[in-house]
């Protein structure tokens, strides 16, 4: 995949980095991580231009959140009935809505960057529940100056080490995104507990 990547990079520069990272806000399975490394690593070598690649991959990632934003919410309507219609669908939904009331701004940033993999969905599950566009976009546009920031500026600063590089975050970042979940189900479990101990009572 490295080598493809850096093909890419190398024959199309700028433009398939900003088609990427559209993309990959959209969940296709792409290497938009990957190919901003790649490109970080081209711009400290001159083969391309450090701000054309800044801002090409932050406004696909910034037009590819609000195209599944507004995908979903566009759907929210036949969506919501869908779910409506059974009550196990209808209690998810609810669920996600207050989630979304409550930690919305904050997940959007942190999908963004620290938990990327999830962020597609996060986009998704905002749209669907709707929540203000205002907010998604703003806390989306923080989100993604950092994971732009980020990922370009450790492939300019290692440029001779992209694919190790790459590793590392991947790594890093399927850790993160375990320890969420296993923090995530931690609390699932003891809200479960404490409802069956106050129906015993």
């Amino acid at each position: 995949m490295s080598d493809l990547a850096l093909s890419l990079i190398a024959n199309y520069g700028v433009p398939i980095l900003f088609c990427v990272t559209f993309l990959s806000c959209l969940a296709l399975p792409v290497p938009s991580s990957l190919l901003m490394l790649a490109s970080g690593g081209f711009a400290q070598t001159g083969d391309l231009s450090l701000m054309a690649v800044m801002i090409a991959a932050f406004c696909g990632a910034v037009l590819g959140d609000n195209s599944g934003y507004w995908l979903a919410r566009g759907m929210g309507t036949r969506l919501t009935n869908w779910l409506a219609a059974r009550p196990k669908r209808a209690a998810m939904h609810h669920k996600g809505q207050a989630f979304m009331d409550r930690w919305g701004g904050s997940s959007v940033f942190f999908s963004c960057w620290l938990v990327a993999p999830l962020g597609p969905y996060i986009n998704y599950v905002s749209g669907l529940t709707q929540f203000s566009w205002l907010r998604f976009a703003l806390w989306g546009i923080a989100g993604e100056i950092v994971w732009v920031s980020l990922y370009v500026g450790l492939g300019y600063s290692f440029a001779d080490r992209v694919a190790e590089l790459a590793s590392l975050m991947s790594n890093v970042s399927g850790l993160i995104l375990a320890v969420a979940a296993v923090i995530g189900l931690g609390l699932w479990l003891l809200r479960a507990r404490h409802k069956s101990v106050m129906a015993t009572d």
